[in-house]
């Protein structure tokens, strides 16, 4: 399979001063062009080994600070984030032949900011969020609805549920920000910011060949 792309190039005098405004009018494009889910993303992280893994989350909130999404702390991610609290982002809106590459360090989001999101998420998701031992085996699909049915008759529609300790927010803190536009004959356009405290705004961007 091959697709021939015909998008419109990107070049240095297009981009925005920083990456976070760049983000921001590709994520609206993306929202705009009918992306589902425009805010799904490869997370890739790796243990103390260097041995990598990768799984689709969804972006929950960004600003100059990184880009921030929710786990359970006990995951595998979460595990491995303690030991290496280093990752990489990819948002591949692909009808738009367009990739957002992100790396960076990881740090936890403060208690409040994690409350706050969670108190905003549908009641289930609550408590799916209590039931779930997230990457932990369980026996069967059964057990999974047991505990949830039990946390159901805990908290009932309209009871306020506990955010869990052992759940909560993480910030991808940029240290590198690629755009990456598909051309034809593949001779795409790459351009990445690099944190770079000597440059202007604390920016700098390079073309990487395709």
């Amino acid at each position: 399979m091959r697709k021939h792309y015909t998008h419109e190039g990107l070049v240095e005098e297009q981009l925005a001063p920083e990456p976070i405004a760049q983000f921001t009018r590709w994520f609206l494009e993306a929202a705009d062009a009918g992306v589902e889910e425009a805010n799904a993303m490869v997370l890739s992280t790796a243990d103390a080994e260097g041995r990598p893994s990768s799984r689709t989350v969804l972006l929950k909130g960004y600003d100059a600070r990184g880009f921030v999404f929710f786990t359970n702390y006990g995951s595998r991610k979460g595990s491995e984030l303690a030991a290496n609290p280093h990752a990489a982002l990819l948002f591949p809106w692909i009808v738009l032949a367009r990739q957002v590459i992100v790396q960076g360090r990881v740090e936890k989001v403060g208690r409040d900011e994690t409350a706050a999101y969670f108190r905003t998420r549908p009641h289930g998701s609550q408590l799916g969020a209590w039931a779930s031992e997230q990457s932990s085996p369980v026996e069967g699909r059964e057990e999974l609805e047991r505990r949830y049915a039990e946390l159901e008759r805990r908290y009932p529609e309209g009871e306020g549920v506990p955010v869990p300790p052992f759940w909560g927010g993480y910030r991808v803190v940029p240290a590198s920000v690629e755009f990456w536009q598909g051309r034809e004959n593949r001779l795409h356009d790459r351009l990445r910011y690099l944190a770079d405290p000597a440059a202007p705004g604390g920016w700098r961007v390079e073309r990487l060949c395709p």
